[in-house]
């Protein structure tokens, strides 16, 4: 079983000198990789000790780079700290034109 940190312990790391997050609910110490990012450290350093996931996200990060996750992964958030993902919602729309005709999408 993977360990667990409560994001009261991640958020103590957020520095250079231990930089930790959290993404997708698994905590991450990515410390050695600051030099390393492509997006310069600043990056990483800014969400150090939080939940990053969103971010991570908005970037559009390749396969490859998620695979480099892996490298860095330490343990999983704490069960009462973890945020639940949301699950797309299918939303309908119809359009239709200055005849009447229509259609819906789903």
């Amino acid at each position: 079983m993977a360990k667990t940190y409560k994001l009261e312990e991640v958020a103590k790391h957020n520095d250079g000198r231990s930089t930790w997050m959290v993404i997708h609910n698994k905590v991450y110490d990515v410390t050695k990789f600051l030099e390393e990012h492509p997006g310069g450290e600043e990056v990483l350093l800014e969400l150090a000790g939080q939940d990053g996931t969103e971010q991570f996200e908005d970037v559009g990060h390749s396969t490859d780079a998620r695979s480099l996750l892996d490298d860095h992964y330490i343990g999983d958030l704490h069960e009462d700290d973890v945020v639940k993902e949301a699950t797309p919602k299918k939303t309908q729309v119809t359009t239709s034109d200055s005849e009447g005709s229509g259609c819906t999408l789903s």
